[in-house]
């Protein structure tokens, strides 16, 4: 059965027939947002007897998921997909079953569609508790809208990553694209219910995953226009708080004075709303009005303080007005939250995996095998920056800023004038210590003192005890256990107030002919008064820092010291005329420490190393091609998309946009124009698989009038 396979699709066999089906059943109730992608499961059948079916299945999305139509023309296309020279499918075989699977993330269900052969097709819903539902014409919407938010946030997300994972274009024409925008028209006041982005505690209609697709969608080819008319369209129904999206969205239409003209009467009317009041910060930090922006942005931080984005925003005011210990006092003011990754299905062990390469892509791209390119010393693997998420993330990337405008040891500086320093907790503490202990044996002295005047004849025990503690002699001790009535008159007169040895204060010593008090007591009361001074103690004015904090200062001391010795080995190297040589493992994450210290150039020039070696791996290419996207580099920005593009193609991403090479060519397309582009394209003599690949993008932006798309 090893014929039993798609040409060009990539599929995991399971070891029991409908494993999958059975596992994702029991996973239903713990997927708490958008959901895993759709699961399209194939059982496989000869027909003949003594052979059992073989199920298989893969992952998929950008399908069309708005009926059973349109998800079962998509399991028909399977039919046409198996290998050509398969002889495992006689004149007698059949499929058996197909069905596809996907997730509703409104009403928390799973429609699924069974596409039987010979037979008919059948719809249904499977809630959380694994009942079955009629599927309704709302819950078909509901699951389109998810099938295509999942398609388009997860495009390009590193961090997620599955097996047999099939990637299409969600949206392929203007009019499926406006079937897209009356969809969500519909369901924008449900969008709370899908979730939203691990920064935002609290989903709101502005606020979630939904508003983020649509921004995502078109802010990444600069297309505001159609999402203001949605905007605008809610706005008119009565929902102002969706003032902050349309402003934004005018602002990506270069149009602010409209976009003030709206946030400035919507304020009036939603004077709480933060993500109103972050539009209005974020134009003005374009403008260089940086202490207007700190008040809008303390302004939000009073109306939801529950919220990380606000003190973010605020801390990013701070450090525009080089204000670095407000910036730190309100970096350790931020909430943080619990990372929650994507919903995904649970990893089961396939009894066989089919992963088809295509050739004429591949070619271009190195052997995948594990080479001494992929190891890299344990020291650059156990940095523990690349595995902060959500919150710490975003918390770093603010400290990593601070030290790159004022250094290290100005932000420790900082850092020790603001918060309470482990040393000077444990001085105050020992000297607190002290005090308590010298107040004791004070208060000891006063109430034997007073009980010998009192009385006039102390018994000589109670001298004894309390010549013991003041005076630390053993000659004057003994004297008192001894009973020397002279030495207990003198220390009665030197206790008692007023005497020459301790005169008031207020009234200077006269009484110079007086018996000389005892030394050793005098001394340990001027000691004992000196130290009883109150003095406040160094860091009233100061906050203890918030543990999370002082980790992440731990993380960028361990960056630091790898960059910094890094740097040091390659400026020795080249005084030394000598090769400096890293695997490329070691050039990839010393590329990622360089990004992450926003140390540019470095960070550019440890990729491009990378890519000298013969490792398999993505990321330095897409790093790279939005470097030279920045810089409007065209020849070099085309040759690194075309290699992200074999990549993508390789790990079976057949989708034009929305997508990283999308989004630098389109910024290039905005310099050069696509013409230009186009034209670079054919000059290079690229394959016609690939030359197909890469013109697709152009095409893209020819049909939705991408800006350039016309010079």
């Amino acid at each position: 059965m090893a014929e039993a396979s798609f040409k060009d699709i990539p599929e995991l066999f399971e070891v029991d027939l409908g494993e999958s089906l059975t596992a994702r059943t029991e996973v239903l109730s713990t997927f708490r947002e958008l959901g895993p992608p759709d699961l399209c499961h194939v059982v496989k059948s000869t027909g003949r007897s003594g052979q059992r079916d073989l199920g298989s299945y893969h992952y998929i999305s950008g399908v069309d998921a708005s009926s059973s139509a349109s998800l079962a023309a998509y399991i028909n296309s399977l039919t046409y997909a198996i290998e050509d020279n398969s002889a495992w499918f006689s004149k007698g075989s059949s499929w058996k079953v197909k069905k596809r699977v996907c997730f509703n993330a409104f009403s928390r269900v799973d429609v699924r569609v069974d596409v039987k052969i010979p037979g008919g097709v059948n719809a249904y819903a499977i809630d959380l508790r694994g009942e079955r539902h009629e599927a309704t014409p709302e819950l078909w919407q509901e699951t389109y809208v998810s099938a295509l938010l999942r398609s388009i946030l997860y495009s390009d997300d590193p961090n997620y990553w599955l097996d047999a994972y099939r990637k299409l274009d969600p949206i392929t024409s203007p009019e499926s694209e406006i079937r897209f925008l009356q969809a969500a028209e519909a369901l924008f006041l449900k969008g709370w219910q899908v979730g939203s982005d691990p920064e935002i505690q609290v989903a709101t209609v502005v606020s979630n995953h939904l508003t983020a697709g649509i921004m995502k969608y078109f802010g990444d080819s600069g297309r505001y226009q159609p999402a203001a008319n949605l905007f605008e369209k809610l706005a008119a129904k009565g929902e102002p708080e969706v003032a902050s999206l349309l402003a934004r969205s005018y602002i990506g239409m270069h149009e602010e004075v409209k976009a003030v003209q709206i946030m400035a009467a919507s304020v009036r009317a939603t004077p709480a709303s933060y993500t109103l009041l972050h539009a209005q910060c974020d134009l003005l930090r374009s403008k260089g009005r940086f202490a207007s922006a700190a008040k809008l942005a303390r302004q939000a931080v009073n109306c939801a303080p529950s919220e990380f984005v606000t003190w973010e925003k605020l801390t990013e005011c701070w450090i525009d007005l080089g204000e670095f210990e407000n910036a730190l006092l309100t970096l350790n003011s931020c909430p943080m939250f619990t990372f929650n990754g994507r919903d995904a299905h649970r990893n089961l062990t396939p009894a066989r995996v089919h992963l088809p390469f295509t050739r004429p892509i591949g070619e271009i791209l190195p052997d995948r095998v594990k080479t001494e390119d992929d190891e890299a010393d344990p020291a650059l693997l156990r940095l523990p920056a690349p595995g902060l998420r959500g919150t710490w993330a975003r918390a770093y990337a603010l400290l990593t800023r601070l030290v790159a405008q004022i250094g290290w040891d100005e932000l420790l500086k900082t850092r020790s004038s603001v918060f309470v320093m482990e040393e000077e907790y444990r001085m105050q503490k020992a000297q607190g210590d002290i005090e308590g202990v010298i107040g004791t044996a004070e208060g000891l002295l006063d109430g034997s003192t007073l009980a010998g005047h009192s009385t006039g004849e102390g018994d000589e025990d109670d001298d004894a005890s309390t010549r013991g503690i003041v005076s630390p002699h053993p000659s004057e001790s003994q004297d008192a256990v001894n009973g020397d009535d002279k030495d207990k008159e003198s220390i009665h007169e030197s206790q008692t107030p007023g005497s020459p040895s301790h005169p008031h204060p207020s009234q200077p010593n006269s009484n110079s002919n007086s018996a000389p008090s005892n030394p050793s007591t005098s001394t340990a009361h001027s000691n004992s008064n000196s130290t009883t001074t109150p003095t406040p103690p160094s860091f009233t004015n100061k906050r203890l820092c918030e543990r999370w904090l002082d980790n992440l200062f731990m993380v960028l001391y361990e960056d630091l010291r790898v960059w910094t010795i890094f740097r040091a080995e390659v400026a020795h190297f080249k005084t030394q005329h000598v090769a400096y040589r890293k695997t490329g493992l070691e050039w990839e994450i010393l590329g990622d420490l360089g990004v992450r210290l926003r140390h540019r150039e470095e960070a550019k020039e440890a990729y491009q190393r990378c890519l000298d070696t013969p490792r398999y791996s993505q990321k330095p290419w897409a790093k790279l091609m939005e470097v030279y996207a920045e810089e409007g580099d065209i020849q070099r920005g085309i040759q690194t998309a075309i290699r992200v593009a074999a990549y993508q193609w390789a790990d079976y991403t057949e989708m034009t946009y929305p997508t990283q090479i999308a989004r630098s060519f389109f910024k290039l397309g905005q310099i050069h124009g696509h013409a230009k582009i186009s034209y670079t394209l054919i000059s290079m003599g690229l394959p016609e698989p690939i030359m197909k690949i890469m013109d697709s993008y152009l095409q893209y932006g020819k049909t939705f009038r991408v800006e350039g798309w016309d010079f």
